[in-house]
């Protein structure tokens, strides 16, 4: 994949960590549960688009490591996922779990958003903190080049 590409990945539950790097290849490693069978995890990628599907219920941990420089559309239902390294675009949904990103500059984005239905939203890379229902923030910055979108359902969104 070449780097700057956008990349859209659907990721099963799990403790998941997308790691941008030097390289211009996408990795996927899946580690599971003494027991069950990592075969049983799926992993396909075709036309700028990863799925990670199938396998056991329960601890499942999933790293993907991909090109620094990504736009990413991400998309998972439960576990905890953790974002780093990555420069551009991040769109990113998880429904139950805890949402950490590592955003870098904050001044790189030219709009950042977050919001969470019920937990805690810490942002302090811009200035935002709150707990409780239905929490969001954006910021706009007219010399950021990026655009951050950051949501989830129940849990804690951090963006440091």
């Amino acid at each position: 994949m070449q780097p700057g590409k956008r990349l859209t990945i659907d990721v099963r539950s799990g403790d998941i960590e997308i790691a941008g790097g030097t390289g211009s290849s996408v990795r996927v490693t899946c580690q599971v549960r003494d027991g069950d069978l990592p075969e049983d995890v799926k992993i396909s990628l075709a036309a700028n688009h990863l799925r990670v599907y199938g396998g056991p219920n329960n601890g499942v941990r999933i790293r993907i490591e991909l090109p620094g420089r990504t736009d990413l559309l991400v998309r998972s239902t439960a576990g905890n996922l953790t974002m780093s390294g990555v420069v551009g675009d991040k769109d990113v949904e998880l429904r139950a779990g805890d949402l950490t990103i590592l955003v870098g500059a904050p001044e790189t984005y030219r709009v950042a958003e977050g919001s969470v239905l019920a937990g805690d939203l810490n942002a302090p890379a811009f200035g935002v903190v709150k707990d409780g229902l239905f929490r969001s923030f954006r910021k706009d910055n007219a010399g950021g080049q990026y655009r951050l979108r950051a949501k989830l359902l129940a849990g804690d969104l951090t963006l440091k």
